[in-house]
């Protein structure tokens, strides 16, 4: 029986619909983005004229207050096409964004029309690289403006470009896009541009000597010799100026055959100097001519001026007329102070005990095996302080099992200060340095004898003492390039001071380095005052070279930074990066003292009690101490400072950050030591100077170089007995006109409703910009400039500088709140 063929009722599925395979469908589509297009059009064009107005609004939009009806716009569209226009411009792509308008135009008329869409989809990555490009172009063009040129993507892109390759890298990678875009869908004939020459016009670019000579002898020799015929080129041709003359790049006939002979000393010479005369030009046979060209006396004598000028000029030019600069010429007779001046301490020295090392060795392993740890090696290495022990454990044993039996080492050693490392960098070992029960002084004298600090090659070498290995260990400041010293009262900061300076004082010339000595204490730097004509810088009419005064501070540390400003000038003028570079081009005689250079000599900052001056001064240290440590290191201003608290709100980030290089003598407790070290470490430390030295994530363990204070008034003596300059390097003049701040120049009344957490989101942020008030606040540009202008006049943030953030002058949530409390009680 044959099965009833049944006929289905042709219908529209929904796979046709979203497939857009229904026609309907296809149309409404289309229609849609075209709509879409011209109501963005719309949004777009009406953003332009009201986005001051509205952005304050639209930045506070939530989804729910679509259904509200307070909030009032002024965009042509409503609140929708405010907020819409805002999310493409404010946080899209800016500008650009009206390429979208073309981007749903094309796909609605493709879709309208039923076309293939993969040619689309190649149309539509120009579109999209074009937004792309056109964000970072019109962000970069106009990153000072109000308005969003570039959107969040543009700035953001713009930003992290100009930090990775710079502004001159970002500008010529934008124009490199561009030229390349032109070049891949226009793609130009740059032959059409190639310059035609006329060899007949002598006096058009391009034509070599050879061919302006040829072509004046050859209608020189025509006027001449009328009735002379050549073979291969008629009369007619060359007499005639209006008929183009054959090519003479490629033509071997242009000229006749003839002996063309030219002796002119300068090819510079202008043609017209030539003096032609007609007996030069004599027939030698019937069809050719030889050309005998005479200069003229005045024009030899021409040459030969010229000729020697420039035989002087390479044999002796200005800078090898001149010797090379000496700095130390002007105290050429200056003997550096000797080392009999320094004790040796030799009566300390100590010999190795070996029972105290073998004893050690048998409670190490003993007590690690008290607790089932299995070494398979122990090795001991000497110091003048402690000996390291290094141990290699057996396969499978834990290094945070050993770390963590510190305690229990400490006490079957009976033993202060108990320090493991595990494991010890750059060693497959873990080490355990426990202290000597007779300590070895390290003089300062065994340290500057050593060879290793007489053949250093360094700007600024200091011998700081001697590691666990007994060897010399010196570094080299300008490289540091600050120095941080931090440690409990007694425990050898100032020792310390002493080791740095002396070092400095035996191994550098007066002219070479200069030192800016700042105590607070009053009792330990002015050893150093009658250094005053040969090491010591400080400000006019001081009455002591040493800075004692927390005021006088003040004015020394804004000095040094007037110093830093005109040296940085300097360096610009000179095209140098560094100070190295500068006084290497003075000393080849390179730079005009005329133009104000000279010689710079290097200058260190030293701060006995850092922790006083912040207690007394504040925030009139830190600023210049920050900028300081920020910027003088190119310049050659080192700063090296002590203190004995070493809590975080002395040692700020902002030092912390510029200071790489830290000592930590001894702290009572793990806190400072990871205040200072950022880890443990220097409380497990015996005093007496034994320290740990901090550069990058390198720490290493040295014994101090001591020296006592007899010693240092010797060096002393012996320097201020020799002649001096005559006068001493003054620092620049402060007024203290420009330290006041600006917080009492404003009232609180007149300030916005959101000062105050604008300050604490900028202070805790340490970044002061109008484009992060406006994100993290929720403000509109204009509000947000507002308050940023007003946290500059409230001394809070610096100065605008362009594009960049506004520096933070402010550094904690304490001192913003006494200048809150400040605006507030000036308002009453």
């Amino acid at each position: 029986m044959a099965k009833r063929k049944t006929r289905k009722k042709k219908g529209v599925s929904w796979k046709d619909i979203l497939t857009l395979k229904d026609e309907r469908a296809r149309k409404i589509t289309g229609s849609v983005f075209i709509l879409l297009s011209i109501y963005l059009t719309i949004a777009f064009i009406s953003y332009l004229f009201t986005w001051q107005i509205d952005q304050d609004k639209v930045l506070k939009f939530q989804w729910h207050l679509l259904l509200e009806d307070y909030m009032e716009v002024q965009n042509w569209l409503g609140r929708l096409g405010a907020i819409i226009s805002n999310v493409f411009f404010y946080w899209g792509f800016g500008i650009a964004s009206f390429l979208f308008v073309g981007l749903f135009f094309k796909l609605g008329v493709e879709i309208f029309r039923n076309n293939k869409l993969k040619s689309y989809l190649f149309e539509l990555q120009h579109i999209l690289a074009a937004i792309f490009f056109l964000s970072i172009f019109f962000e970069f063009v106009f990153q000072d403006s109000a308005f969003s040129w570039g959107g969040a993507f543009g700035e953001s892109a713009t930003a992290w470009m100009s930090n990775f390759i710079g502004e001159i890298g970002l500008f010529l990678l934008l124009l490199f896009a561009l030229v390349a875009s032109i070049i891949w869908l226009f793609n130009p004939n740059f032959q059409e541009f190639e310059f035609q020459f006329d060899t007949g016009n002598m006096k058009i670019p391009g034509m070599t000597l050879f061919q302006r000579t040829g072509s004046i002898l050859g209608r020189q020799a025509k006027r001449e010799n009328e009735d002379t015929s050549f073979d291969t080129v008629a009369t007619d041709d060359i007499d005639n100026e209006e008929q183009e003359p054959a090519d003479p790049f490629g033509n071997e006939n242009f000229f006749p055959k003839s002996n063309l002979k030219l002796d002119i000393g300068n090819d510079e010479i202008e043609l017209e100097e030539l003096d032609i005369k007609t007996d030069d030009v004599k027939q030698t046979s019937g069809t050719t001519t030889e050309l005998e060209i005479s200069e003229s006396e005045d024009l030899v004598h021409k040459d030969s001026d010229i000729a020697q000028v420039s035989e002087e000029d390479e044999s002796a030019s200005p800078s090898q007329k001149l010797t090379p600069y000496d700095p130390l010429s002007e105290l050429s007779d200056f003997k550096m102070p000797v080392t009999e001046y320094l004790e040796s301490y030799s009566d300390h020295k100590v010999e190795i005990d070996r029972e105290e090392l073998e004893s050690n060795k048998d409670q190490i392993i003993a007590t690690l095996r008290h607790y089932n740890i299995e070494i398979t090696k122990i090795r001991a290495t000497i110091g003048p302080t402690v000996t390291l022990y290094e141990i290699i454990p057996a396969p499978g044993v834990r290094i945070s099992k050993i770390k963590g039996l510190e305690d229990d080492i400490a006490l079957s050693l009976s033993a202060l200060g108990i320090r493991i490392i595990a494991p010890i960098p750059g060693k497959g070992t873990i080490g355990i340095e426990v202290p000597n029960k007779k300590r070895q002084i390290v003089s300062l004298k065994e340290v500057l004898e050593s060879d290793r600090f007489k053949q250093a090659k360094m700007d600024l070498p200091i011998g700081l003492g001697k590691t666990i290995n007994n060897e010399v260990f010196v570094a080299d400041l300008a490289k540091m390039p600050h120095l941080l010293i931090a440690g409990a009262t007694g425990q050898g900061k100032s020792v310390g001071i002493n080791t740095v300076l002396m070092s400095l004082l035996y191994k550098k010339h007066p002219s070479e380095v200069k030192l800016v000595l700042i105590d607070p204490k009053k009792v330990e730097l002015p050893i150093y005052n009658e250094l005053n004509k040969h090491y010591l810088s400080f400000l006019p009419e001081q009455p002591e070279p040493i800075v004692t005064e927390t005021s006088k501070v003040i004015y020394t540390l804004n000095s040094l930074c007037i110093e830093m400003d005109n040296r940085y000038n300097l360096l610009k003028k000179a095209r140098c990066r560094n100070i190295k570079e500068y006084n290497e081009k003075y000393k080849a005689r390179k730079l005009n003292p005329e133009n104000g250079h000279a010689f710079m000599p290097y200058i260190i900052l030293v701060i006995d009690e850092f922790a006083d001056l912040i207690m007394t001064a504040g925030k009139e240290i830190e600023m210049p101490i920050g900028r300081l440590a920020q910027l003088a290191r190119a310049v050659g201003i080192h700063l090296i400072i002590a203190t004995q608290r070493p809590s975080v709100k002395i040692i700020t980030g902002l030092i912390k950050a510029n200071f790489p290089a830290r000592i930590a003598f001894r702290v009572t407790s793990n806190v400072d030591s990871r205040t200072i070290l950022d880890c443990g470490g220097a409380e497990q430390l015996i005093g007496r100077g034994d320290m740990l030295l901090s550069v990058g994530s390198d720490i290493i363990r040295l014994q101090c170089a001591f020296v006592d204070t007899p010693e240092v008034e010797k060096v002393v003596d012996h320097i201020n007995q020799q002649r001096g300059f005559a006068e001493p390097y003054y620092l620049p003049e402060y007024s203290g006109e420009d330290g006041a701040g600006g917080g009492n120049k404003i009232r609180w009344a007149d300030l916005d409703d959101m000062f105050e957490e604008a300050a604490r989101l900028v202070v805790q942020n340490q970044h002061g910009s109008t484009s992060m008030l406006q994100r993290r606040l929720q403000l509109g540009y204009n509000r947000a400039g507002r308050i940023m202008d007003q946290l500059e006049s409230a001394g809070i943030v610096g100065a605008a500088e362009g594009s960049k953030p506004r520096e933070v002058m402010v550094m904690s949530d304490m001192e913003l709140s006494q200048i809150i409390d400040n605006l507030r009680d000036n308002s009453l």
